[in-house]
């Protein structure tokens, strides 16, 4: 989330941050903040269970070795019936993996044993394309949206852990573009051509991707390296017009909208020191909703630890986020508030990154999170599985007392949403 394909020490998981091949952009080695949580039980899968419980309940793994090398980067659909999700399919007997991530569309039916699971895996991207990035339409149940090469991207520049020096790295090939696929009259599981697909933005110049929709369905927000730096765009799907709304020097990406349309959020590495922060900025708009940029940009997280993959709750200000602050072996999803308001006599309030809360506590890395559109489930990708390998889970999500529901403004002498509900056992400055 916004996302492409992040190298994170011993696991290979998606991000748009970046892709698979391509210019490669490196980040440093960064050291731990802090602990994992000691085990309490010879069961480490009770202990994150009991952990989590007052947040995630349910826990399921969605994909497995079994199908996928590797998958993640993952999306419920607005109606809560399928899944989008990036993979790696298993080879045949003998074969090699696909060296790039193919884009998954899945059904998400219960299973016999009357837990949530995937049926009907259908790849969507043409072969040997490197894929990042999809996106549901929210008003239309037969289109996806996704960044991809079309055809097998033609540098050879691979990412990976480069033992020689310590360094993690990530890569963004130019031919990445965004595009969507039309799925009216197609029999699942039948396969899907360059032509099949119709390109939004991105003329192969370029790495672009990292894009969704708003919930209206008109605006296209999304990611482009066209000045050498990630930047963010708006892209008017009724007029055609692009708007630029983040050109600050460094990576800015993984952009995603509130659940009003009203704010973006997105991860950026512009303090040059080898780590990703998150922001979030008001849209400016006219009178008939047009965006017109971004204003008023705000920091939520700091200090030397990588922060990526935000998404907002749909129904309250909390947003999930993966992050290293308890060290670089094992990310963790936290949430962090973005409350902004008005009072009744007009001034304005915020609380952005004032209370943060750990939300997984198993060993292995859970980044990318996302929820539901009812907020009542959250997906993400972990290692927690004894495959040890990237997959994808789904958990009922609860929302904390310490973040606030969605809120504009609070009347005059009301209790202000910073005393509301109980203490978030964490807070910034």
């Amino acid at each position: 989330m916004n996302r492409s394909i992040l190298l994170l020490a011993s696991t290979l998981i998606c991000a748009c941050t970046g892709t698979s091949t391509g210019t490669v952009r490196e980040v440093g080695t960064i050291p731990s903040t802090g602990t994992v949580a000691p085990s309490g039980s010879t069961d480490p899968a009770a202990d994150w269970a009991a952990a989590e419980a007052p947040i995630l309940t349910n826990a399921v793994q969605l994909t497995f070795g079994r199908d996928w090398v590797r998958a993640g980067e993952n999306y419920i659909d607005p109606w809560g019936k399928r899944v989008l999700f990036q993979g790696v399919p298993q080879p045949e007997a003998g074969k090699a993996a696909d060296d790039h991530y193919a884009m998954v569309l899945a059904d998400l039916v219960m299973g016999a044993d009357g837990k949530p699971a995937l049926a009907n895996s259908w790849i969507i991207s043409p072969k040997g394309s490197a894929n990042t990035c999809g996106w549901f339409d929210p008003k239309d149940p037969d289109r996806i949206i996704f960044a991809t090469t079309l055809v097998p991207p033609t540098a050879s520049n691979s990412p990976g852990y480069q033992r020689g020096t310590g360094r993690y790295r990530w890569s963004f090939p130019p031919e990445m573009r965004i595009v969507s696929l039309d799925l009216k009259g197609r029999a699942k599981g039948s396969e899907i051509l360059p032509a099949d697909l119709k390109t939004l933005v991105g003329d192969g110049s370029a790495y672009v991707a990292e894009g969704n929709l708003s919930a209206d369905g008109r605006h296209l927000i999304y990611c482009s390296l066209a000045t050498g730096q990630g930047d963010l765009y708006s892209l008017d799907l009724q007029t055609g017009q692009t708007t630029p709304l983040v050109r600050e020097p460094g990576y800015d990406g993984g952009p995603f909208f509130s659940p009003d349309a009203s704010r973006i959020c997105f991860r950026s590495d512009r303090t040059g020191d080898g780590h990703l922060q998150l922001f979030v900025g008001d849209l400016d708009r006219t009178a008939e909703g047009r965006i017109l940029g971004v204003s008023r940009v705000h920091q939520l997280t700091m200090g030397e630890t990588v922060n990526w993959g935000p998404f907002w709750h749909p129904a309250s200000t909390a947003m999930a986020y993966a992050t290293s602050e308890l060290g670089h072996q094992n990310y963790e999803v936290f949430l962090i508030d973005s409350a902004r308001w008005t009072t009744g006599s007009g001034m304005p309030m915020q609380r952005d990154g004032s209370t943060r809360l750990r939300v997984t506590h198993a060993a292995g890395a859970d980044v990318l999170p996302a929820f539901s559109a009812d907020g009542r489930r959250m997906i993400w990708t972990s290692k927690r599985g004894p495959e040890n390998t990237s997959q994808v889970w789904l958990a009922d999500f609860a929302l904390p007392l310490a973040f606030e529901p969605v809120r504009t403004d609070v009347p005059v002498g009301a209790a202000q949403p910073a005393e509301a509900g109980s203490p978030a056992p964490n807070r910034t400055p």
